[in-house]
């Protein structure tokens, strides 16, 4: 299998595990040790926002998202990939438990994989627009 097609597979699988409800121990198992994790933004706005390393970070992620938001959309519009990346493109709403406020924005999630795991996790979106609604 040709190096984007696996990543993309990769790309796929992350966002099945997610979606499935899936341990967040057995989604970071697609991800290096040491993989460097960033969401830009705000910084402590919410917990995942940041840069953090390790397979932690992920497993932290995804069991904040579960636990601090309520998802009212998700749509991918598009998985690009090339020999070291894959690309998530989409559009997100997202309701903040603590607040009540919803998020509305796009996003893109770049996955770096190397020798088959995910060395680094970077997603873009409106860090504005997620920031007001995390805040009272």
């Amino acid at each position: 299998m040709a190096n984007h097609q696996h990543n993309i597979a990769v790309a796929q699988k992350l966002l099945e595990g997610i979606g499935s409800g899936r341990d967040a121990t057995e989604i970071a198992a697609l991800f290096d040790a040491d993989v460097a994790f960033e969401i830009q933004g705000d910084d402590g706005a919410l917990p995942w926002i940041g840069r953090k390393t390790g397979r932690q970070a992920i497993s932290d992620f995804i069991h904040d998202i579960r636990t601090l938001t309520e998802p009212i959309i998700f749509e991918v519009d598009d998985i690009l990939a090339s020999n070291s990346r894959a690309a998530i493109i989409g559009a997100l709403q997202t309701r903040i438990k603590a607040t009540g406020k919803v998020t509305s924005t796009q996003f893109a999630i770049i996955l770096t994989i190397t020798n088959g795991v995910v060395t680094r996790f970077q997603m873009l979106e409106d860090s504005f627009d997620v920031s007001k609604a995390a805040r009272t």
